[in-house]
């Protein structure tokens, strides 16, 4: 079996939580990193989502951790178009089982943040995480997370 645990280090981009409203985002750096993949984790939705009461997440990259701008889908795989923003997943109707997502960030940019932007009412939260995969780090091997 090919080693990939020893390539990579996992960092949060949303913190595990059932949010009703938008998240915070940290800047995930990806200084000593070439490779990024964002994996998104979202729970059963806490309220039946419309095109009026919808979690829409928004990617943003820059620099210099302080100008940031929107992914386009050159910057993003595994999606065919990013919407206005850098919405790279919306959820606009129901969300009845827990679902794993994927993107790879090819953009280039040092830092990254993913918000959970939150429209309409949520009376109830949604679980969500999502962490980025950084890999091929240039000092390898990556210390342990367990």
């Amino acid at each position: 079996m090919k080693d990939f645990h020893s390539e990579m280090t996992a960092l949060v981009a949303i913190g595990a939580a059932s949010l009703s409203a938008d998240n915070t985002p940290p800047a995930v750096d990806l200084q000593g990193y070439n490779k990024a993949e964002l994996v998104l984790a979202i729970g059963v939705g806490g309220i039946t989502f419309d095109g009026t009461n919808k979690i829409e997440f928004k990617l943003t990259h820059s620099d210099d951790d302080a100008t940031y701008t929107a992914v386009t889908a050159d910057d993003v795989l595994g999606i065919d178009t990013v919407d206005t923003g850098g919405i790279i997943k919306s959820l606009e109707a129901a969300h009845a089982a827990a679902a794993a997502y994927r993107f790879g960030y090819v953009g280039g940019k040092r830092y990254l943040k993913l918000l959970a932007d939150f429209s309409g009412t949520h009376g109830s939260g949604t679980p969500i995480a999502a962490v980025v995969l950084a890999g091929d780090g240039h000092d390898n091997p990556q210390a342990d997370q367990a």
